[in-house]
């Protein structure tokens, strides 16, 4: 068990990257207990102790940390909906912070929104832990990833994307943007990464973008975010909808950014042209 620190809890949404914590908790001599969210999860959990919660049914979370002794939490993987009013369901111990948790539901950013969760999740004594505690594996490292390193002109696009994400986490938005040629011509929502990126293909044939020159995307932290939830993560399917929009490569920040299924994502990359870079903020220009 790592570091002794009690029983392991993992908030399962969508994608791969619940999946990756289970296995690497499991490898290190954990006994993870996973909680499926209902309508989000889109994996099978046979395989570990599991119950299935709703996103917003506090009540039955804080019944089944105590019940299973859990001490530590990880939320891990996508949601896509935010729950209603009527699906709001909390404890004694919620109860005092419920009008606050539900003006921020209804519209706080994610940001705003995870700092809530985390609050309510360790108000039942648990500690609240990154994924990349249980599984530093997955981070992205300095430097590029793969065969392929940016030229010249992707460092300018780098730099503009970086001012664009930057200036866009600070207002718990998002945390891509992609620049062609110095201009800005995306930035991230509600509809996330991949939605994004086809959103640039699109333009890109409607001949609103310049099809000589490829661009960037960058992806980065919120400045004020709490990086134990919702870090910039890259895949397979992220490359798949880099090299649709015909962009050259994808930046994110090294050690605050998750790179899942890194050799199959890499060999993606590298056959496709395309760069993975890891970027040192206090050093790019």
């Amino acid at each position: 068990m790592i570091g002794n620190a009690g029983r392991l809890g993992i908030i399962a949404g969508s994608g791969m990257l619940p999946v990756y914590v289970a296995d690497a908790a499991r490898a290190a001599g954990e006994d993870p207990f996973i909680f499926p969210l209902k309508n989000e999860a889109d994996r099978r959990w046979t395989a570990f102790d599991h119950a299935v919660i709703s996103v917003g049914d506090l009540r039955q979370l804080a019944s089944l940390i105590k019940r299973h002794d859990i001490k530590r939490v990880v939320m891990s993987g996508a949601v896509k909906k935010r729950p209603n009013f009527n699906e709001i369901h909390v404890n004694l111990r919620f109860l005092m912070k419920l009008p606050f948790a539900v003006k921020t539901v209804l519209s706080g950013g994610d940001d705003a929104v995870l700092k809530m969760v985390i609050q309510l999740i360790e108000s039942q004594g648990c500690r609240v832990v990154g994924a990349h505690d249980i599984a530093p594996q997955l981070l992205a490292e300095l430097g590029p990833l793969g065969q392929h390193t940016p030229n010249d002109e992707d460092k300018r696009d780098i730099a503009s994307a970086m001012r664009a994400a930057d200036a866009l986490g600070r207002l718990d938005v998002g945390q891509g943007a992609v620049s062609v040629g110095g201009r800005i011509v995306a930035l991230e929502g509600v509809e996330g990464t991949d939605r994004m990126l086809q959103r640039v293909a699109e333009l890109r044939a409607e001949g609103r973008i310049s099809a000589k020159r490829r661009g960037v995307l960058v992806k980065l932290c919120k400045p004020q975010q709490d990086i134990r939830a919702d870090l910039p993560t890259i895949g397979q399917s992220t490359i798949d909808a880099v090299a649709a929009a015909g962009l050259s490569g994808v930046a994110v920040q090294a050690g605050r950014a998750l790179l899942l299924q890194r050799e199959e994502t890499l060999k993606r990359a590298d056959a496709a042209g395309i760069f993975v870079y890891g970027l040192d903020l206090e050093m790019e220009p």
